[in-house]
């Protein structure tokens, strides 16, 4: 098992309560429980990745571009009915 590193936390009433529900119901630690959560919570935003700024800067200004050419000449082909399943 890895190194453990003691902290303490602050949960409002509500999830106390349902924490200790779920020990009870899973026949598991609080402590498991929580430490789990977490390592899903870190897992997830390794996943995700962060947000770069300039990313959305760069495919907003591609976006304002594809405004500034106007309407496609021809106009659309198509229905919007078209595009789902009857």
């Amino acid at each position: 098992m890895a190194q453990m590193i003691r902290k303490q936390v602050t949960l409002s009433a509500r999830s106390g309560m349902a924490l200790k529900r779920l020990a009870r119901k899973t026949g598991r630690k609080e402590s498991e429980i929580l430490r789990q959560t977490i390592e899903q919570q870190l897992e997830l935003a390794q996943t995700t990745g962060a947000r770069d700024p300039a990313a959305w800067q760069e495919a907003r200004a591609f976006i304002e571009s594809l405004i500034a050419q106007g309407p496609v000449s021809g106009g659309r082909t198509w229905m919007r009915e078209e595009l789902y399943e009857a």
